[in-house]
C-alpha cells in the first residue's frame, strides 16, 4: 500500500513547540525518495530562473549584479529550515528593489560600498521587525493594507519601475528623481535612440513574453540570457555600444554583519518596515495560493520568523531585503517542488555558478536584464481585478486610484507609507460608522432582519426595534448615538419599547455600556422601555455593572419576540 501524500494528508490538529518553529520536523518523516528527483530537478530550474532575474533585480537595487544572485543562495536554505509553504521560493522582488534603490541613493551619497553595507543593514532591521512581530503574534495585525491598496500600489510600482528601465532599452542614460521627471528626461533624450540596442531589446522581450505563453513551466530568461551572451561575444553586435554586466567576481559571498548601524543612516528604518510591509504580504498572499492549491495549509504566524530569518540570512550574505514571490514560486511549483528541499537544490546549484561560471556572463547585455524587468513587472498591474472592482464599487476604485497615484507622485517608499495609511484610515471610518438598523419581522416568522433591505418586513406598532452592525466603542458611540436618536425621531408618538438586539455586537467598553445608559434614559422621558437582547456574555456583565436593572433583565434567554411580548398592552 503506498504511502500517503504528505501534501494532502489531513491536519492531525494545530502544530506546537519545535515542531512548530521547524517546519522540517513536520514534513521530513513522511518524506518519500520518489520526491527527490522531483525536488532535485525542481531546485535547477528554480536556480536558472532565479540567475538572470536576480541580476536584474540587483540593479534595480542600484547593487553591483552579484548581490542579487547571493541573496537566493542564501535566503532559500533560511526558508527551508523555517518557512511552512512547500512550493515558496524566496529572493529579491522587483517592488522591493526599487523601493531599495530609490530610496537608499539617497543615503548611500554615491559611495557603492555603503550602497552595499546600507542595502544589507534594511535587510538586518527587516529580519528583527519579522521577528518582533512573531513574538508579538502580530500576524494579523500587519496584512491591514488592503487588497485594493494594494492593487493601486502594484500598478504604481510597475509604472515606476518600468520608467527606470527604459532608458536602458532605448540606449540612453536616463535620469529624474520620480516618475514625472523621469519621462520628461527620457522624452528629451528619444532622439539620441541607439536602434541596434533597441531592436535587441524588443527581440529579447518578444522572446520572453512568447515564452511565458508556450512553455511557461522553463526557464526562458535563461535561454534569453545565453541567447544574448552568444550574440554578442560571436557577431559584431558588440561594436554597437551595448552596455554589458562585466565580469563578476567568482566565488561565495563573504558572511559578516553590516560594518553600519541603524544610527548611522536617516530613514534606514521606515524603509525596512515599508520592506517588511510588502514581503509579509505578497509572501503570505503566494503562500497561501501555492498551499490551497496542493492541499495543504502554511502558518502565517510562523511565517514572520521564517521571513525574518531569510532576511538575516540575506543581510549576513551580502544581500538585501528577500520575499516570497509568486513567479519565482509558480516557477517552482511547475518544476515539481514537492517540498522545501527543492530551495536548498536551487542553493547548491546557484553555489556552483558562483564558483565556475560567473565568467560567462562577462557579456550579458543591460538591456537583456531592462527586458526580463519589463516582462516581469507586467504581472503587477492586474487590468482584469480593476475592472471588476470598478464595476463592484467606485468608491474602492477611487482607493486603488489614490495608491496608484501616491507611488507615481511621493515615489515607492512615500507610496507604500501612504498605502498603509489610507488602509488604516478606511479600517477605522469603517469601524467610526457603523449600520444602525430598524429590524421589521420577516412576514410568517419570528425572525427579524433589516428594513432598509428587506422593506416587506412587518413593523409593530409601538416598537422600534434596531441592531448596531458592530461593536460599541468609545470611537463609535457618537456615531451610534446619532443614529439612535434618528430611528428614535422617526418612530412618533406612542412608542412603547425600544428593543436593542446586540448579537452582531460581540465587544463593548466602557464607552458603549454607557451609550446603552443613555439611550435608556432618553427612551424613558418619552414614556418608553429599552429592553437588550442577545447580549454576548462578557457584554452582559459590563451592562450589568455599568447600567444596572433599568433595562430589565439582561439575560440569554431573552430574545425580541419575548422583549415584545413583555411591553404588549394588557
Amino acid at each position: 500500500m503506498p504511502a500517503p501524500d504528505a501534501q494532502s494528508a489531513p491536519a492531525a490538529g494545530p502544530v506546537t513547540g519545535l515542531r512548530a518553529l521547524f517546519p522540517p520536523a513536520q514534513w521530513l518523516p513522511g518524506y518519500q525518495a520518489a520526491w527527490l528527483r522531483n525536488d532535485a530537478a525542481a531546485g535547477i530550474t528554480l536556480a536558472a530562473y532565479a540567475i538572470p532575474v536576480s541580476l536584474a533585480y540587483a540593479s534595480l537595487a542600484g547593487l553591483p549584479p552579484q548581490h542579487g544572485i547571493y541573496c537566493y543562495l542564501v535566503a532559500g536554505i533560511a526558508y527551508a529550515l523555517f518557512g511552512t509553504s512547500r512550493q515558496l521560493a524566496v529572493g529579491p522582488t522587483s517592488a522591493i528593489s526599487m523601493l531599495v534603490g530609490t530610496t537608499v541613493a539617497g543615503m548611500a551619497a554615491g559611495d557603492p560600498a555603503r550602497w552595499v553595507q546600507i542595502a544589507a543593514l534594511v535587510a538586518l532591521i527587516f529580519a528583527a521587525l519579522s521577528v518582533v512581530a512573531w513574538a508579538l503574534k502580530l500576524s494579523s495585525l500587519v496584512s491591514f493594507i488592503s487588497e485594493t491598496v494594494l492593487l493601486g500600489f502594484k500598478a504604481g510600482a510597475a509604472f515606476t519601475i518600468a520608467m527606470t528601465q527604459l532608458p536602458k532599452l532605448f540606449g540612453v542614460k536616463g535620469g529624474g528623481e520620480h516618475f514625472f521627471e523621469r519621462v520628461g528626461v527620457l522624452a528629451g533624450q528619444l532622439p539620441d535612440t541607439n536602434p541596434v540596442v533597441l531592436g535587441f531589446g524588443l527581440v529579447a522581450i518578444a522572446l520572453l513574453v512568447a515564452g511565458e505563453k508556450l512553455i511557461p513551466s522553463r526557464p526562458v530568461a535563461l535561454l534569453v540570457v545565453i541567447a544574448s551572451i552568444l550574440a554578442l561575444t560571436f557577431t559584431p553586435l558588440s561594436q554597437y555600444a551595448f552596455k554589458t554586466v562585466g565580469l563578476l567576481p567568482v566565488g561565495l559571498p563573504e558572511i559578516a554583519l553590516p560594518s553600519l548601524r541603524a544610527t548611522d543612516v536617516d530613514g534606514v528604518i521606515p524603509l525596512a518596515l515599508a520592506c517588511f510591509l510588502l514581503a509579509y504580504i505578497e509572501g503570505v498572499s503566494a503562500a497561501r495560493a501555492l498551499a490551497q492549491k496542493n492541499g495543504y495549509e502554511i502558518d502565517a504566524r510562523q511565517e514572520l520568523f521564517a521571513l525574518g530569518a531569510t532576511n538575516l540570512a540575506a543581510s549576513l550574505g551580502q544581500g538585501y531585503p528577500v520575499a516570497g514571490g509568486l513567479s519565482q514560486s509558480t516557477v517552482n511549483d511547475k518544476a515539481g517542488a514537492r517540498t522545501p528541499l527543492a530551495l536548498v537544490f536551487a542553493s547548491i546549484t546557484i553555489g556552483l555558478c558562483l564558483l565556475f561560471l560567473t565568467g560567462l556572463l562577462k557579456n550579458l547585455p543591460d538591456v537583456v536584464l531592462a527586458a526580463i524587468v519589463l516582462v516581469a513587472v507586467k504581472g503587477l498591474v492586474n487590468v482584469t481585478e480593476l475592472r471588476r472592482i470598478w464595476a463592484l464599487s467606485k468608491m474602492e476604485f477611487a482607493i486603488a486610484l489614490v495608491a496608484f497615484a501616491g507611488v507615481l507622485l511621493l515615489g515607492i517608499l512615500k507610496g507604500v507609507l501612504l498605502a498603509a495609511i489610507v488602509s488604516l484610515l478606511l479600517l477605522i471610518r469603517r469601524a467610526a460608522q457603523p449600520h444602525v438598523a430598524r429590524l421589521g419581522r420577516v412576514p410568517g416568522t419570528s425572525r427579524y432582519s433589516d428594513v432598509g433591505r428587506h422593506p416587506e418586513n412587518e413593523s409593530v406598532p409601538g416598537a422600534l426595534v434596531l441592531r448596531v452592525e458592530a461593536g460599541l466603542f468609545y470611537f463609535n458611540a457618537g456615531h451610534v448615538r446619532d443614529q439612535v436618536r434618528s430611528l428614535l425621531a422617526a418612530s412618533g408618538d406612542g412608542l412603547r419599547v425600544v428593543v436593542w438586539d446586540l448579537s452582531t455586537s460581540p465587544n463593548i467598553d466602557l464607552a458603549g455600556a454607557r451609550l446603552i445608559g443613555d439611550v435608556q434614559r432618553e427612551v424613558a422621558a418619552r414614556g418608553a422601555a429599552l429592553r437588550v437582547v442577545d447580549a454576548h456574555s462578557s457584554v452582559r456583565d459590563l451592562i450589568r455593572k455599568v447600567v444596572g436593572t433599568s433595562v430589565g433583565e439582561v439575560s440569554r434567554r431573552l430574545s425580541i419576540e419575548d422583549a415584545l411580548a413583555e411591553s404588549a398592552p394588557r
